[in-house]
């Protein structure tokens, strides 16, 4: 991996104030017809952070996820990221973040570099810089080697590298990563982990990022909030959440189980596991 070329103004103003917050949330809710999606989800994201939104499969994080990202409509409630209102200015906040779904965002027909060269024209990257920033994040990503290969004879993991590349091209202020590792295996997960936390510690990017795997969560993330069916249960530090419930040896999963009283892998139904193993068969 290289270094990225950075933001130096996004750098200055991390290193001034590193606990101002860069996204945040107040009674967001979404319904579907009847059915309440997420209810009252109000958090705070701390710039140059990892945020974990917890959860099972229909605990409501892809949905609070596509609200942020403008991909929903807000029911009720508000959003904002940098200040910017998701609802009222929404193709100011599109421009502050990158954004990587669950499903597939790379075109297998076309090489990693066409893929890249997509995205750069739509996020307005000035025509004389795209080269230098596709070179910059293929190496950032280690997939110099495989720029003109077509992405469809990729790996798994290399696709999901894509697919960040593609979401930091025009060096966003906040990463949205819903359930990064799905479907990967243990060696590209691993992977994705150290990209992820290389993002961070190296150019102060904010990651907020979904997932049902509570090691991952506990590895990556400063600060996590976990949901179910569609509410806050509890947020805090993984470590602070552990140390909570008085046991030695205590984990994440101890933590979900004792706040909900349920396991995290209950609850998954046809539908969400026809999606998982959708994901994990592109994906290799």
């Amino acid at each position: 991996m290289t270094r990225l070329t950075g933001n130096t103004d996004l750098s200055k103003s991390l290193a001034s104030s590193p606990n101002a917050v860069i996204l945040e949330t107040q009674g967001l809710t979404r319904y579907f017809g009847k059915a309440v999606a997420v209810k009252d989800l109000s958090i705070t994201v701390q710039q140059g952070e990892v945020f974990g939104l917890l959860g099972p499969n229909g605990a409501g994080k892809s949905t609070a996820m596509k609200m942020l990202t403008t991909l929903l409509p807000l029911s009720a409630g508000r959003a904002t990221i940098a200040g910017y209102d998701v609802t009222h200015q929404a193709a100011a906040v599109r421009r502050l973040f990158g954004y990587v779904p669950q499903a597939l965002s790379a075109d297998g027909s076309l090489t990693g570099y066409e893929n890249l060269l997509i995205f750069a024209k739509l996020y307005d990257i000035p025509v004389k810089h795209r080269q230098r920033r596709i070179r910059e994040v293929l190496d950032f990503m280690g997939l110099q080697a495989a720029a003109h290969r077509l992405v469809r004879n990729y790996s798994g993991g290399m696709i999901r590298k894509l697919e960040i590349a593609q979401s930091i091209m025009h060096q966003p202020k906040i990463l949205f990563l819903d359930e990064p590792t799905v479907g990967l295996d243990p060696i590209a997960r691993t992977q994705v982990w150290q990209l992820v936390q290389q993002l961070r510690a190296d150019y102060g990017t904010t990651i907020f990022l979904t997932t049902h795997f509570l090691e991952e969560a506990d590895s990556l993330c400063s600060r996590v909030t976990i949901m179910q069916q569609g509410q806050v249960v509890i947020t805090g530090e993984p470590s602070d959440l552990k140390a909570s419930l008085g046991k030695p040896n205590a984990t994440l999963d101890d933590v979900f189980i004792h706040y909900t009283g349920d396991q995290l892998t209950s609850g998954v139904n046809y539908r969400d596991t026809a999606r998982t193993r959708r994901t994990s068969q592109r994906l290799g």
